[in-house]
């Protein structure tokens, strides 16, 4: 994990004390399902009558819906809103008379299902903080989806107990930078205990952060292993997007879109839809990008990511950020979320790829083990075609050579199973079409590329400059 010296080291105590002693912040802890943990540390450290107004815990869902109103879901997005907007809301009414002029008000709120008796639920949790950086400030918001890795119910709780006192710290000393934020919400703690997989910052505070770089500080940081946004830049939670939905997805540097990736996402999707065993209409689509991608010219280049995060907002996509290279390890990811079919489409030459030895000198069983973890549920490649660009013959799972012979069988037996399908619906005249090649058009100003990408990426491109165009620039320089 990235260490940054710009921010003291506090144990949890020393983080809960110092927000007790603050005569600035004043508010109310909600919490419901695991206990209360967060204002467990504010009572235990002492001085906690100057930060606490309220603490309550709505655990039952007839109490919890006579306060908050019902929800589909206890512990969701929705019900954590509703707990913030409601307690945040009293305490402004009931306390800005008479303390409005010297106080911060802030909520915290959780709502939790940590490891039941019998140890078969998911562990996980919503938690949030609505408040006032400074008295009669506007309202800024951190709200995280957090799920918990212990064993045990006990530790489960006492990590959301320190995760929750680390948010709030930072909510109050740390909002001016949100990278430092980010980091410091794991002190005490490790990623084998905790996993934050979305976070969403808003409110005045926050009115100049882009939650999708936050989205991606959370994967380059090791807080979670992937990270969900859509069309909109709005930040995703994936258990809330993937649940018991087939799910789909396209791997690419997307540097830029082209009419390749939007045809094969396309091929793919009406293929997947037409399996018997597929309910198309709750299809989720994903074009995913890997850390290692983002990362290929040896550091991340947020002007980058933004520019093909931009793109693929403006032809409708969802993004996933992934630390998951290897498709093992992505299929595993998706798979925790849903028992519905998983197909993953890519190029010939991306299969061909997927063969190589190389990639699987960490597993004991080698490429063996890692094509039974890739197929371990009902999971399947569907395969786009490649026109070799120095003969023009045209690749397909039916001709397809493994750059290792003796690999040649195990692949023609995955392509037998029905592992590993053919996409025969494509647009062939497409086929020529390579996003290296786009991206050196775009740099060596040939006007070609346009024609290659879906007219609402040209227009992204040229509009903010994006991946070396200088078209606007040129043109101004030409009139004056």
């Amino acid at each position: 994990m990235m260490v940054d010296d710009e921010r003291p080291r506090l144990s949890t105590n020393q983080k809960a004390l110092k927000i007790n002693l603050d005569p600035v912040f004043y508010g109310t802890f909600a919490e419901i399902g695991a206990g209360q943990e967060v204002a467990r540390w504010f009572f235990k450290v002492g001085a906690a009558a100057g930060t606490i107004s309220k603490s309550i815990s709505a655990y039952d869902m007839t109490v919890s819906d006579a306060i908050y109103g019902h929800s589909k879901r206890y512990v969701s997005r929705e019900r954590l809103q509703g707990m913030l907007n409601y307690e945040h809301a009293l305490n402004l009414e009931r306390l800005t008379g008479a303390r409005g002029d010297t106080t911060a008000f802030f909520t915290f709120a959780n709502t939790v299902a940590a490891r039941n008796f019998q140890g078969t639920n998911e562990c996980h949790g919503w938690m949030g903080v609505k408040y006032q950086t400074q008295p009669r400030d506007d309202d800024s918001q951190i709200i995280m989806h957090v799920r918990m890795l212990d064993s045990t119910s006990e530790l489960q709780q006492e990590a959301l107990g320190i995760v929750g006192v680390n948010l709030l710290y930072g909510a109050f000393f740390l909002h001016h930078k949100p990278q430092l934020l980010l980091e410091s919400l794991l002190d005490g703690l490790t990623t084998n205990r905790v996993e934050i997989d979305m976070i969403e910052f808003s409110g005045i505070e926050f009115r100049r952060v882009d939650n999708r770089v936050m989205s991606l500080k959370l994967v380059q940081l090791g807080l979670s292993g992937a990270a969900m946004f859509g069309p909109t830049g709005e930040v995703l939670q994936p258990s809330e997007i993937l649940r018991k939905r087939p799910i789909l997805v396209e791997r690419g540097s997307f540097r830029p879109v082209t009419k390749v990736n939007i045809d094969m996402i396309e091929c793919a999707r009406k293929r997947f839809a037409s399996e018997p065993e597929v309910e198309a209409d709750q299809i989720c689509e994903l074009m995913e990008i890997t850390m290692r991608n983002l990362m290929a010219e040896g550091q991340l280049n947020l002007s980058d990511f933004l520019a093909r995060a931009d793109v693929l907002a403006a032809v409708g996509k969802t993004v996933l950020i992934s630390d998951y290279f290897e498709y093992y390890r992505l299929a595993a990811y998706l798979a925790r979320y849903t028992p519905k079919p998983i197909a993953v489409t890519m190029g010939v030459g991306s299969i061909v790829d997927l063969f190589k030895e190389e990639y699987y000198t960490g597993l004991e069983g080698g490429i063996l083990e890692a094509c039974g973890r890739l197929f371990t549920k009902d999971l399947r490649i569907y395969a786009y075609p490649l026109r070799d660009p120095a003969t023009g013959q045209l690749i397909t799972v039916d001709n397809a050579q493994m750059a290792e012979p003796k690999l040649q069988h195990l692949y023609s037996y995955l392509v037998e199973r029905g592992r590993i399908k053919q996409l025969d619906n494509y647009d062939e005249s497409v086929l020529n079409i390579f996003s290296r090649d786009v991206l050196k058009r775009i740099k060596c100003e040939d006007p070609s590329w346009e024609t290659m990408v879906p007219p609402e990426v040209a227009a992204m491109i040229k509009k903010h400059s994006y991946f070396g165009y200088r078209g606007a620039e040129l043109q101004d320089a030409a009139r004056k």
